[in-house]
């Protein structure tokens, strides 16, 4: 399975963007896609998730802003970001899970700034 991220930017505080990340090769694999995020000096932390069937699950600070999304016959997940702010900047990874979480697949990450 491979996974690309598109979408990331420099936004001002309060603006919004769209993520997209695209999967292919053995995608009938996979069960949750998510989104995570990292700072220089932190832990990844995941963002948003979703399931197959639909189920999300969303980080405390992001619940009402960001929406994820998928679209399963294109095999494509989306993170709808909005109201955003400075402490969202960091590089947002799309993270692919197969059926019982025996595989994590990893995009390159894009980068996402929010000015104040």
């Amino acid at each position: 399975v491979h996974v690309v991220e598109s979408g990331g930017g420099l936004v001002q505080a309060g603006g919004s963007l769209r993520l997209s990340c695209a999967a292919s090769g053995s995608t009938f694999s996979i069960n949750r896609m998510g989104w995570y995020r990292q700072t220089p000096g932190k832990q990844r932390e995941l963002v948003a998730a979703i399931t197959t069937s639909g189920s999300t699950n969303y980080l405390d600070s992001v619940k009402g802003r960001f929406t994820i999304s998928r679209d399963n016959a294109k095999n494509t997940m989306y993170l709808q970001m909005n109201s955003l702010k400075p402490e969202d900047t960091a590089v947002y990874y799309c993270n692919a899970r197969s059926w019982g979480s025996r595989f994590d697949y990893w995009g390159q990450g894009t980068q996402v700034t929010v000015s104040s």
